[in-house]
């Protein structure tokens, strides 16, 4: 958790620096002077401060700009916005760059990590190394939604019955890609207890997801089961895109492994 914490300050900090080289070169290219708006009697009127700004305020004459100065407004208007942008990004930037430098070596979670194995015998970690973290947090006992006679038989590699072949897939690229998950753990919503598709636990922030695989999506009956379903969520605070996600299929179009793919490097790390 806190490398990637560490890695997401370093990744916005280059972001900012590259973004704050690309607006002073733009910057270069606009004309000279500041723009001024002021609104009288409920009309808008634009001048030109053409001299130095300091101290908070524009130094020097200021011309009113008209009708046929459009193009110089909409420069000096876009420029004032560029500025503005550009000092917030220098200083985020500089703040990161200070929080990288005293950032510690070793962090909370690391510290039972670095002692040796005797210490590590004796000690009780307050603070979770994300190893022993994921490995409790999966081994916690629940008492999954029970599958009925009928439905065909799918086994992960880990041992776990799921009810599709799509499920399957899913729960196998998760495995395969580390990222700790329970099938169809009870969720207490209310006075209802849905049984979510994965339970994910993301490492970067230890925070549990949820995602749903719409299986028969072609399937009228199932298809509004699952807007019901998506609405309870929702009304609960588990909002798509935030701690939800969803995949799709229909008969005519099968799961596409690489949203499970995407999902995973892109929200469940």
């Amino acid at each position: 958790m806190e490398t990637a914490f560490r890695e997401q300050m370093k990744k916005r900090c280059d972001m900012m620096t590259e973004l704050s080289v690309r607006l002073e070169k733009k910057l270069n290219g606009f004309p000279r002077g500041r723009i001024r708006v002021r609104n009288v009697r409920n009309k808008v009127y634009f001048y030109l401060a053409d001299g130095e700004y300091t101290d908070g305020r524009d130094s020097g004459a200021e011309r009113l700009l008209g009708s046929e100065d459009g193009d110089l407004i909409n420069d000096l208007v876009q420029k004032s916005y560029l500025e503005k942008v550009l000092r917030a990004c220098t200083c985020e930037r500089d703040v990161l760059a200070r929080a990288l430098a005293a950032y510690p070596d070793v962090t909370a979670e690391e510290i039972y990590e670095h002692m040796n194995k005797e210490r590590q015998k004796i000690a009780h970690p307050i603070v979770l190394p994300d190893d022993q973290y994921s490995d409790q947090w999966q081994k916690m006992p629940y008492k999954g939604k029970s599958i009925g006679e009928g439905v065909p038989f799918f086994e992960t590699i880990k041992g776990e019955r799921v009810r599709s072949k799509s499920e399957q897939i899913i729960a196998e690229r998760l495995c395969a890609k580390g990222i700790p998950y329970r099938y169809e753990c009870p969720l207490k919503i209310g006075r209802e207890t849905l049984h979510p598709d994965f339970t994910i636990l993301r490492m970067s922030d230890r925070k549990e997801l949820y995602l749903e695989h719409c299986g028969k999506m072609d399937d009228p009956t199932y298809a509004e089961d699952m807007v019901k379903r998506m609405n309870k969520y929702a009304n609960a605070g588990i909002i798509q895109g935030d701690r939800l996600f969803v995949t799709y299929e229909t008969s005519a179009v099968p799961l596409d492994t690489r949203v499970i793919d995407r999902l995973i490097d892109e929200q469940f790390r």
